[in-house]
């Protein structure tokens, strides 16, 4: 408890904040650091997985090879590949370079899976009578997926994303072992001084930045679910009780309501 305690004092020290300090402080340079880091890493994901998990939310095909090879993703283990990456890019690139393009790749395989796995098993909860309703209606596939199967797979999606954050949130922190910054440098400098209060002060300072991020993602799927189950259940028995042209319009004129 007394450990506990000198953390939280030496969290709030003014002086700790005091810019122009020498590595690993101040602290909010390190926090930015590892937003930073986090950011890019997801970004890069995200423009990489997205596309491809719609295209098989909405298609059904390769959904076998992407499961497969997004669980072996995810077996990888980050700090060996981090490892790997750093000497093998270190040969062609400069020193100062390889330990953030090292990082940011390792960090970006991590962030893949969630995401991969959040846009295909969103885009395939979708309910098939609502992509048979615009189908007839005369959309088009693309039409479908970005007006339909999309906003009612958001908060499956945004879960996926929200995953991937937190996951690389937690492991930025190994980047302080190729000489990277972030929260991780705080951690390891603790631990080369043999300081617990750096080592727990930063281990405090990754809780609570991954607590704060997860909250607001959660906000997110909150504000994008859909209105009670009852409600979505009791508009669908009254769809399908209406002749087939009919059901169709009443089906997109529901989901376009409700978004």
């Amino acid at each position: 408890m007394q450990f506990f305690l000198h953390a939280v004092a030496w969290l709030l020290d003014p002086a700790n904040y005091r810019p122009g300090l020498q590595t690993p402080l101040p602290i909010q340079d390190r926090i930015g650091e590892h937003l930073l880091y986090t950011f890019i890493s997801v970004a890069i994901a995200a423009l990489i997985a997205l596309p491809l998990g719609l295209y098989i939310g909405h298609t059904g095909r390769g959904r076998s090879f992407v499961i497969a090879f997004s669980g072996s993703m995810r077996a990888l283990p980050t700090l060996g590949l981090l490892g790997t990456l750093f000497v093998i890019i270190g040969m062609t690139v400069p020193f100062t370079q390889t330990a953030f393009i090292a990082s940011i790749i390792a960090f970006v395989v991590l962030a893949i899976p969630s995401i991969l796995a959040g846009a295909y098993s969103g885009v395939e909860s979708v309910d098939p009578q609502t992509v048979d309703a615009a189908r007839s209606v005369g959309m088009t596939e693309l039409q479908i997926l970005l007006k339909v199967e999309v906003p009612l797979s958001l908060p499956l999606i945004i879960g996926g994303i929200r995953a991937s954050v937190l996951q690389v949130i937690a492991t930025v922190v190994i980047a302080s072992y190729i000489s990277l910054g972030g929260l991780g440098a705080i951690i390891s400098t603790g631990i080369s001084l043999n300081d617990n209060d750096l080592i727990l002060g930063g281990a405090l300072l990754v809780t609570v930045l991954a607590l704060v991020i997860d909250g607001l993602f959660a906000l997110a799927q909150h504000l994008t679910r859909r209105g009670p189950e009852g409600q979505t259940r009791r508009r669908r028995t009254h769809v399908r009780a209406l002749p087939l042209r009919r059901r169709a319009v009443t089906a997109l004129s529901v989901d376009e309501r409700d978004h």
